[in-house]
């Protein structure tokens, strides 16, 4: 994708959200007016931890712990520059179970996020860190030979983007949104990568519920278009790299709140077949002969199809527990 037409889907992406409040008082007789009101004043600095536990960590449709209960936790400054204009910074991780037995998933990101009206902005960049991975490709001097069932990948996948996202909060109940990523080269394979994605959620009334109960159902819904690798994936019929298969993934699902925790219940899925996913994953688990022409005689994978995860998290910010 052009940086023109990368520019064009990150301005048809943006959008912003605010709230507004009026009181009045009046009276027939001159007496004198009572005090005001105290009015609820947004810290200038705050700091949000997140923490979670889940039967497996699915990005954008494909497990990254191998179908495995996976950790993660994340920390995140941020200044309001205004109540509706946010500047932040955040630092996190999780657990992986990587074909190049990387230690770890490390997350660097940052950004600004304004809102006007209904609508929300949320602009910036994230880094995805792979520390302590292993080369693995018969065919490279420097690699280990190539994994047990034929796949080949880098030591070092690490990889950034930029991205931009909108919610609109159409009621109090019901929101919905849409965000676009780019990636000049996804997992450091050379193919770049524009992820597009929209999701609704819709948040029960708390009526039903007892004091700091609530629940939400959610789904996602969104499609990755992937270019041509360098010559360390290439193939018999692509010499120079494989066109990865773009694919559409969606998930849906619902969870349940209490004050600062969420259990999350959710189906995963995508339209990848299990060659094309293992051309894309390199699949250390992989299994089987499903030849595609990006994976011919190659194994398939499991790790892109349907799935169902419970994830239990707790979000707090600082300014919450003074």
């Amino acid at each position: 994708m052009s940086m023109k037409k990368l520019a064009s889907l990150l301005f048809v992406a943006a959008a912003t959200a605010a709230t507004a409040a009026s009181t009045a008082f009046a009276a027939e007789l001159p007496v004198k007016a009572p005090p005001a009101a105290a009015v609820a004043v947004t810290p200038p600095w705050d700091v949000v931890i997140t923490a979670a536990l889940m039967s497996d960590y699915n990005f954008r449709g494909v497990t990254q712990s191998a179908h495995n209960a996976a950790v993660g936790v994340y920390f995140e400054p941020r200044y309001n520059i205004t109540k509706d204009l946010q500047l932040y910074v955040g630092i996190g991780g999780e657990s992986i179970d990587f074909p190049n037995h990387a230690a770890a998933e490390v997350d660097f990101y940052g950004g600004i996020r304004p809102t006007f009206g209904k609508f929300a902005f949320d602009v910036g960049a994230w880094y995805y860190w792979y520390p302590g991975g292993t080369c693995f490709n018969s065919a490279v001097l420097g690699c280990n030979a190539s994994l047990l069932n034929g796949n080949v990948i880098k030591s070092d996948l690490s990889f950034w983007e930029v991205y931009g996202k909108v919610n609109v909060t159409v009621t109090d109940e019901f929101s919905v949104g849409g965000s676009i990523y780019y990636s000049p080269s996804v997992l450091n394979s050379g193919a770049d990568g524009e992820f597009l994605a929209g999701f609704a959620k819709y948040v029960f009334p708390s009526v039903p519920f007892p004091t700091g109960w609530g629940a939400y159902v959610s789904a996602d819904v969104g499609h990755w278009f992937l270019g041509t690798t360098d010559n360390f994936y290439a193939v018999a019929g692509f010499p120079n790299g494989i066109p990865y298969k773009s694919y559409t993934t969606w998930d849906l699902g619902g969870g349940l709140t209490y004050k600062v925790f969420t259990l999350d219940f959710r189906y995963y899925d995508t339209d990848l077949n299990k060659g094309d996913c293992n051309a894309f994953t390199s699949d250390h688990t992989a299994t089987g002969v499903f030849s595609t022409p990006i994976n011919p005689g190659g194994p398939g994978s499991k790790w892109c199809g349907a799935t169902f995860i419970v994830k239990l998290s707790v979000d707090t910010a600082l300014s919450a527990l003074k």
